[in-house]
């Protein structure tokens, strides 16, 4: 069984309630129906409801019936989600009328759901900007106790079984935060590693953080960083297999990894690669994707408090399906 099928059936195993707030979007509607036929997650679409059911019928899509519709125009929680955002917000200059009109926006209103404990995840973008996706989420949602940035993990089903776990591995971050400093490096890391379980189902997550330099065999104050970086994962969470610094070929290769780093557990055997910012990682994901024919999945959105995933608004309705998979094997571990 393939990763992809692997993520599917973990979903089916304990199914999550995930919303899909662009939900009179074309491939939004059609990845649903699939989504709903197969009985992969419990799904709740926001907008109007006689549109949504006009569209199935135009589109021959015979199963969302089986979602919950949630008008923005006409939710009789509007007020109780308003005051809420009132609270939640006051700090910030956050009036009711302002909450008010808030409530009805399809992003916003998603994120009331999750943070009233009525529903597990969200996913959106195929519509809407990163940006748009990420500012309700931050304000209501909030990130996870003892994280305080968001990164991008990217699953990597490569051709090269003798690496990471039986050639997958989990690259961060890849997507969002374009300078970490050495504490959210570390969170990045923890992030990631947590992602490698919940999603790629890697029971034993191995974390090299990565560096030009070897245990030492250069001396620079980015390599600093990421030193300070692994020793700040570490307190994050005692348990967490993590080395660095590792040049890539030391983590992955176990007879590299002995020559460079002699009594590390990580070099050789690292099934999860964090990169020291931003721009090495994009550039890493892409040259392995492109030139080592590999399948990249993600970027998954990790560091919130309940998973909210950003989808490219170039995506294929195959691209929404197996994300709804993601965000609830996310939304299992996030509970």
């Amino acid at each position: 069984m393939d990763l992809i099928q692997q993520i599917i059936q973990r979903a089916k195993s304990n199914k999550q309630r995930i919303v899909l707030p662009e939900a009179t979007e074309e491939r939004t509607l059609r990845a649903a129906d699939r989504v709903l036929a197969e009985d992969i997650a419990d799904l709740i679409l926001i907008g109007n409801p006689d549109e949504i059911h006009r569209l199935a019928g135009e589109w021959g899509l015979t199963n969302i019936d089986k979602a919950t519709l949630i008008d923005p125009e006409n939710n009789p929680k509007s007020e109780e989600y308003a005051q809420l955002l009132t609270k939640l917000r006051e700090k910030k200059g956050m009036t009711i009328e302002k909450a008010r009109e808030l409530v009805k926006n399809p992003l916003y209103l998603g994120c009331m759901i999750i943070k009233t404990e009525g529903a597990d995840g969200q996913i959106s973008g195929a519509l809407s900007t990163t940006g748009d996706t990420l500012r309700p989420a931050l304000q209501i949602i909030k990130c996870a106790p003892g994280i305080t940035c968001v990164s991008g993990a990217m699953l990597m089903v490569t051709n090269c079984p003798e690496y990471g776990e039986n050639g997958v591995l989990v690259f961060g971050d890849v997507a969002v935060t374009p300078a970490p400093d050495a504490k959210q490096l570390s969170q990045i890391a923890y992030c990631t590693a947590q992602t490698a379980k919940s999603v790629a189902g890697f029971e034993d997550p191995r974390v090299a953080m990565l560096s030009f330099s070897t245990k030492g065999s250069a001396t620079h104050e980015v390599v600093d960083k990421v030193i300070e970086a692994t020793r700040l994962a570490r307190e994050l969470d005692p348990t967490l297999k993590v080395d660095g610094e590792l040049q890539a070929d030391a983590a992955l290769v176990p007879s590299v990894g002995a020559k460079k780093a002699p009594g590390s557990d990580i070099a050789g055997k690292a099934n999860v690669l964090v990169f020291p910012n931003l721009e090495v990682g994009n550039i890493a994901y892409k040259l392995v994707q492109r030139l080592g024919n590999a399948i990249a999945i993600g970027p998954i959105l990790q560091g919130i408090a309940r998973p909210v995933n950003d989808l490219s608004r170039g995506c294929s309705v195959e691209d929404i399906y197996y994300l709804v998979a993601i965000t609830a094997c996310q939304a299992m571990d996030a509970k």
